[in-house]
Parts: structure tokens; sequence; C-alpha cells
């Protein structure tokens, strides 16, 4: 399957860890994610980067499959939502909707 990612069981020293996920925090990645970016940081500055690799998952939190990218496009892949379901779910947020008066 295209897009399945490997999984591997990591002993790392807790100082270590707690290092790598600080790090991760303050750039908005996990810290699974931190440490595929500094493998492939390392693997490319050592001239052993894989041809075929995917790129790097993009950083911060995924976005759901209904939000645009932040370009405005749309992604193709993404399944198509019911009709109407950001409507009621902006009037169920209150989005759109007139302020409530209340006579006091």
């Amino acid at each position: 399957m295209v897009g399945e990612r490997k999984k591997l069981l990591l002993r790392l020293d807790p100082v270590v860890y707690d290092a790598l996920a600080r790090w991760a925090g303050d750039e908005l990645r996990s810290t699974n994610a931190q440490i595929e970016f500094l493998l492939r940081r390392a693997l490319t500055d050592a001239g052993r980067a894989p041809h075929g690799a995917g790129p790097m998952r993009r950083r911060g939190r995924p976005r759901s499959q209904q939000d645009p990218a932040p370009d405005g496009s749309v992604d193709p892949d993404a399944e198509p939502s019911e009709p109407g379901a950001r409507e009621s779910a902006a009037e169920n947020d209150g989005i759109g909707a007139p302020d409530a008066v209340s006579d006091g």
C-alpha cells in the first residue's frame, strides 16, 4: 500500500527523549516527526539520502479533509462531505447568526 508508514520501536535515554520532545514542540512537530526530520537530514548530510523516499509530512496539526489548503485549493483526494454539513456546523457554533438581544 502506498503511503504506509514503517513502525519502529526505539529506546531512548529519557533525558534525550525530553530534549527531542521540547525541540519538536518548538518547531510545531510531533516527537516522531522531529526524529524523522533529523534522520532525513543526517542521511542527506552523509550522502545517503534514499532516492525513492516520499516528502516529509507538513508541520503542525494535519488539516481535516474538508478544510481548504492555505492557498485556497481543495484536496483532490478528499472525500466530499454531505451537502449542508458545513452550514449546520456553522449554525451550531453560532457563526453567522445574529447576536441574541436580551430585554434585560
